[in-house]
């Protein structure tokens, strides 16, 4: 009789300091997938074609959601990864091309590997009726002229269809008078400013369609998700139904919670206990993974972490098993169209064996017969992690996933709360279409497409607020008001910046060859390209030699160095207006707009693998100035006394609350703690009395600090508990410590934070 092969996941935890990082393993057992009949209305053709490719009747939720689309109503379907999503928008938009030779489709994707892989998908059905095509930043000028005159299913992103498909609308006057759906995939993505964009983009593309006579209907892919139809109808503007049972079949997952281990010889900032690195952890697994012959795909939260474990994992599988070395790389943005496309090439054939990436591989490339995925800390939302759970196991066998905690308060909560994790729903999408600083730009680009007349203004939003940033607009001279409706006064296009990042992106070229190495955000570039940086690509180190802002330029050099590099920032809020406010027995909480001013002002070099400061080095960087939505809390002199704080304790207790309540936020709301920030003061001078601030690091607020101050309560109850039962005697990363702390985490009071968030639960909040 032959002996089962022990699980991953037990040959992963043989030794017992291993065994001992997982504090929970979540066994999700597998389901059987429900077949059904196929649609009528199917072409045969079409029928035939899928039967090829395996697919011999469609799952129920296929079939279902197939079927509202068909019928005119706009749908959202909203199952689990590897559920065959694609199945239920191809089919009526493959039909519809194949019994009216004058229908369209149009298909947006928020990353550019994801609509190249659905082409792939298209085109392998060989339907010659069905002329499709990508149309983005990488197709060539001359392939552009073709689809706009030829193409029928055209694949590409929001960003596209903004600034290269409706200026342009005349040239796709056929395309768009013939556009019966538009298909929205990956549709949780879209959520905090650049959701709000989109939100307006497809507004826009609804106007300039009903110009050429057509009405399309709407048919979105999203992971599981809270309330899929409410999210899914603020996207479009339309109502849209949802399917969310998952009809198809699953196997079984092995779902270990691993918390990396502390470091016994050293410490960190100001004694703080310190855990090996989340990222230094996830190198190991990856490469013991891959030489145990299991296909894996690392998600890591940033490109530097990306590189850094691949490296790692790459220098580590060399030593075992010397071949496979080249079969672990890195994927991330930012890197040339080229490169992008081979790693996918190599990653679908199972050349790859290991692969680092960022949520660029959540998404896009379709990899059947992962074994396993390791997630590298919090990716933002519970959507995410099943998400990126879900890429392992896709042709049905059982899988793998490891969740590797960073030395974080949301991760160290959540490897010790599992229930917060395994019992709870996914969120549900955040956005705000009417935050004026989105809603302002988009207005002028649709007026630069087509003039804007008073039919116009309910499709994008509240009418008076629409007429006010009109009124805004008119009088700061980018729009003209006529009797027909306001004009464009420009022969410049508007300026919408959908990414939110401020400005174009810095682009990073190696001293000496002028070789383009990658782009970074313009926002991002003050924090990761500054003068000094230390830059990974490709597993090749660089060092920032000069960052040169007014020609979003960084000059990079090739080097290596024994450090890591890690901006720090100053903040300064002021309040500008309340919009709503809750008064409770000594403590206030309010919604309020803020203006952040924030600089980066120096940067610390830490030592590889240790994580020791070696040093701190000025920068003389801009001032950045923010309007934006905060939430805060003010507590009265008398709860302070009772929380035993006196006036020189109160600065590090708040300041503690503050940098917890800033890690835990984004269990409430869908963004990354990157995606927000926070102040805290001993006495604002707007509000006189001790305030704790968290605020949405967008121009007009992304809907986080609104959130926030619905679910204040549960929020900050959550972030009392993590602190409070952090191991650490007086405050560490995993709780109190911020890894962005301009103050350099001085002062922090632990004890303090606690005493002081009791006060303010026991105020009524709570």
């Amino acid at each position: 009789m032959t002996t089962p092969r022990p699980s991953l996941l037990s040959r992963l935890a043989l030794d017992p300091s291993r065994a001992a990082r997982v504090t929970h393993v979540e066994h999700v057992p597998a389901r059987a997938g429900t077949t059904v009949d196929w649609p009528g209305w199917v072409p045969d053709l079409l029928r035939d074609r899928l039967g090829l490719q395996g697919v011999a009747r469609p799952y129920a939720h296929q079939a279902r959601a197939a079927d509202l689309a068909w019928g005119g109503r706009s749908v959202v379907v909203s199952t689990g990864t590897a559920s065959g999503k694609s199945l239920a928008y191809l089919l009526p938009v493959l039909s519809s091309q194949l019994v009216d030779d004058r229908a369209t489709a149009l298909y947006l994707s928020p990353t550019k590997a994801l609509a190249t892989d659905q082409l792939r998908a298209v085109r392998a059905l060989n339907l010659m009726a069905v002329r499709a095509a990508t149309y983005d930043g990488d197709t060539a000028r001359e392939e552009r002229d073709w689809v706009r005159r030829h193409a029928r299913l055209v694949l590409t992103n929001p960003d596209m269809l903004h600034r290269g498909v409706l200026p342009r609308h005349s040239d796709f006057a056929t395309f768009l008078r013939g556009l019966r759906f538009v298909v929205v995939d990956e549709c949780h993505t879209y959520r905090g400013v650049f959701g709000s964009h989109v939100a307006q983009v497809l507004r826009r593309l609804r106007r300039v369609c009903a110009r050429y006579g057509a009405d399309p209907v709407f048919l979105l892919a999203s992971a599981t998700s809270a309330d899929p139809s409410a999210s899914a109808s603020r996207l479009v503007g339309l109502p849209v139904e949802a399917v969310s049972e998952d009809a198809s079949p699953r196997g079984t997952t092995e779902f270990a919670l691993w918390e990396p281990p502390l470091v016994d010889d050293r410490s960190g900032e100001h004694g703080a206990p310190v855990r090996r690195s989340a990222t230094a952890e996830t190198g190991d697994l990856l490469a013991d993974l891959v030489v145990e012959g299991a296909r894996t795909l690392a998600f890591v939260r940033s490109r530097r972490g990306a590189e850094a474990v691949a490296l790692s994992a790459r220098r580590a599988v060399e030593e075992a098993v010397p071949s496979y070395g080249r079969r672990v790389a890195a994927y991330r943005a930012g890197y040339l169209p080229e490169e992008r496309r081979e790693l996918e090439r190599r990653l679908q054939s199972g050349d790859l064996l290991g692969v680092a990436a960022t949520n660029a591989l959540e998404l896009g490339v379709d990899v059947a017969g992962l074994d396993a995925v390791v997630l590298t800390g919090w990716p933002g939302t519970v959507a995410s992690v099943w998400q990126q759970a879900g890429r392992a196991g896709r042709a049905g066998q059982g899988a793998l996933a490891v969740f590797v905690a960073r030395d974080d308060p949301l991760d160290t909560y959540l490897v010790h709360h599992p229930e917060a994790l395994f019992g709870r729903p996914v969120e549900a999408t955040v956005l705000d279409p009417a935050n004026p600083y989105v809603l302002g730009p988009h207005l002028c680009c649709a007026a630069a497409e087509l003039p804007l007349t008073d039919d116009d203004l309910a499709l994008f939003g509240d009418r008076e607020h629409v007429l006010l940033l009109l009124a805004d607009l008119v009088r700061r001279g980018l729009l003209r008001h006529r009797p027909k409706g306001w004009f464009w006064t420009s022969r410049e296009r508007p300026q919408a910046d959908l990414r939110g990042t401020g400005g174009p992106p810095v682009r990073l070229v190696e001293v000496g060859t002028g070789r383009l190495l990658g782009t970074v955000d313009s926002a991002a570039s003050h924090s990761q390209a500054h003068t000094g940086a230390v830059y990974l690509h490709q597993g090749e180190t660089y060092v920032v030699e000069r960052l040169d802002l007014d020609e979003a330029v960084a000059l990079v050099r090739r080097d290596d160095p024994d450090h890591s590099t890690s901006a720090r920032e100053v903040t300064d809020i002021r309040v500008v207006e309340e919009l709503r406010s809750r008064q409770l027995a000594g403590v206030r909480l309010a919604l309020v707009t803020v203006d952040v001013t924030h600089q980066v002002v120096a940067f610390l070099r830490k030592r590889l693998g240790s994580g020791e400061v070696l040093g701190e080095e000025p920068l003389d960087l801009p001032a950045r100035e923010l309007r934006t939505r905060a939430v805060m809390y003010t507590v009265s002199e008398e709860l302070l006394e009772r929380a035993d704080l006196g006036w020189t304790d109160v600065p590090g207790a708040a300041h503690a609350a503050e940098h917890a309540a800033i890690g835990l936020l984004p269990l409430f709301a869908t963004c990354d703690r990157w995606d927000i920030g926070g102040v805290s003061t001993a006495l604002h001078p707007d509000t006189g009395e001790a305030t704790v601030f968290v605020y949405d690091g967008h121009p007009g607020g992304a809907g986080f600090a609104e959130r926030g101050y619905d679910r204040a309560s549960a929020w900050l109850r959550a972030t009392r508990d993590a602190i409070a039962s952090c191991e650490c005697a007086s405050g560490c990363p995993s709780c109190v410590q911020s890894p962005k702390c301009g103050n350099g985490n001085e002062p922090l009071d632990k004890a303090g934070a606690v005493r002081l968030l009791d006060v303010v639960l026991a105020s009524g909040l709570g």
